[in-house]
């Protein structure tokens, strides 16, 4: 329930500002606005001012503008209907509804960057590896713990945010992958295996964990009758080395465990200034998500890596937020220019359910920016779709209107309603099948504790 919830106020939000930049434009065109509804279906309560009806009706999920005479082919009877006026004009106004998206989605990340920006340090660091896992498409390239990568798809010296972005647009494809081991670079390919589609893909599974930080991992709490507590492991104790090995994350000590499927190992604890050498033998386990699957785990909860803290004035912040989200409407643009050369699965894509999940992730994490930045990435995307030339969509309007333009002359009509049945009836389909995607996916999700 919380989830439904939390879907209705993001994408509400979402919908109404695209449908509030509509309004705004045709208000200073001079185009009648009936109907401004928070919300659909059945009136609930409202007010009129001057010619338009704003109310607030029964399902609260967005809302629309109506404008008198928009109905494509209807005839204009009045000089404020939305037929009667310069195709200019209601290019703009078509044009209002997805930069209204684009201004919400800067004007978020703008505030995030003056107020509170949170992001983990080694995010926008050198791609260097702190552990390789046995058997994943990353040790068949012969990549070692430690190494730097040099190369990756595109990218030279990338960032590990580099390498996610570009995995995800590469799901079960080669990508050229260059690293250096012992000071000599090694170019080679790497295979981007996910075998359960891009919702469950992480660069753990891959076989490339980051290395978080330089510190080793740190313990916060311990849960009972865990190896780790019967073992004498403490809070605020630092694992130095573990068979000898320097791993300086969760995910790389969860791995390396699971590689050694149970062995005892032997630990080097940082306490006190002190090197303590423990014994200690790993328990299978429940990770704790609820699916019932079992790791090999250790039985504490460590202290998270460094986070970078930025509050920044708003002029900085305002370019911060502008490459951010340049950044993700260039990711937008590139997969959907995949998806038509079928680099990118449409299996991949995530509809309602997806995103509500995604919604309910992103606010149960400490901080504002998950949501937040998850909130301006859906706002570009909505803004984005809706100037695809689709007709039925914003972009589709906008193309038959440029089309007239250069004609001079309005186009056939039964032509147009034939488009748009055929555009409405595919669009159904790509939402239904969207859909079942979303449902085919669930469950699929997971958190792990070492």
């Amino acid at each position: 329930m919380s989830t439904i919830i939390q879907l209705g106020i993001v994408l509400g939000i979402m919908v109404l500002v695209h449908e509030f930049g509509h309004f705004a434009v045709a208000k200073l065109c001079g185009i009648r606005v009936e109907v401004f509804s928070i919300g659909f279906g059945k009136r609930l309560f409202g007010f009129r001012h001057g010619e338009t009806d704003y109310r607030l009706s029964l399902l609260p999920l967005g809302g629309y503008v109506k404008m008198s005479g928009d109905n494509p082919g209807e005839a204009p009877t009045d000089p404020g209907d939305f037929n009667a006026h310069p195709r200019w004009q209601r290019i703009l106004v078509a044009l209002a509804g997805p930069f209204a998206n684009f201004i919400l989605a800067i004007g978020l990340m703008t505030g995030v960057s003056m107020l509170h920006n949170e992001v983990q340090e080694y995010i926008s660091q050198p791609a260097r590896t702190d552990y390789i896992p046995a058997g994943t498409s990353a040790a068949r390239t012969g990549i070692h713990s430690g190494d730097l990568i040099v190369h990756y798809d595109t990218v030279e010296n990338p960032t590990w945010d580099q390498v996610a972005i570009r995995s995800l647009l590469n799901i079960n494809q080669s990508v050229a992958f260059s690293y250096l081991h012992d000071g000599q670079r090694v170019d080679t390919k790497l295979f981007v295996e996910a075998k359960e589609g891009a919702d469950n893909f992480s660069l753990d599974r891959l076989g490339l964990i980051p290395k978080m930080q330089n510190a080793p991992v740190q313990v916060d709490s311990l849960e009972p009758n865990m190896p780790a507590a019967k073992a004498g492991l403490q809070p605020g104790d630092q694992i130095a080395t573990i068979d000898g090995l320097q791993l300086h994350s969760v995910p790389a000590l969860l791995s390396y465990l699971q590689d050694e499927a149970g062995k005892p190992a032997s630990l080097t604890v940082l306490r006190n200034g002190q090197s303590l050498p423990i014994e200690i033998t790993p328990q299978l386990a429940e990770i704790g998500d609820g699916t019932g699957a079992k790791d090999y785990r250790l039985g504490f909860r460590p202290v998270q890596p460094p986070v970078k803290v930025e509050k920044l004035p708003l002029g900085k912040a305002v370019v911060a937020s502008w490459e951010y989200n340049k950044k993700g409407s260039m990711l937008i643009v590139e997969v959907l220019k995949r998806m038509f050369t079928r680099q990118v699965s449409v299996r991949s894509l995530s509809g309602p359910i997806g995103i509500g999940q995604q919604i309910h992730q992103a606010a149960s994490m400490p901080g504002w920016m998950p949501l937040i930045g998850l909130m301006a990435y859906i706002s570009l995307n909505l803004g984005i779709f809706n100037l695809l030339p689709i007709p039925i969509l914003d972009g589709g309007m906008i193309l038959f209107l440029l089309v007239e333009s250069v004609l001079r002359r309005d186009l056939n009509q039964q032509l147009k309603e034939r488009v748009y049945q055929v555009a409405f009836v595919c669009i159904l389909v790509f939402a239904a099948m969207v859909i079942f995607n979303d449902i085919s996916k669930l469950g699929l999700f997971s958190k792990v504790k070492p």
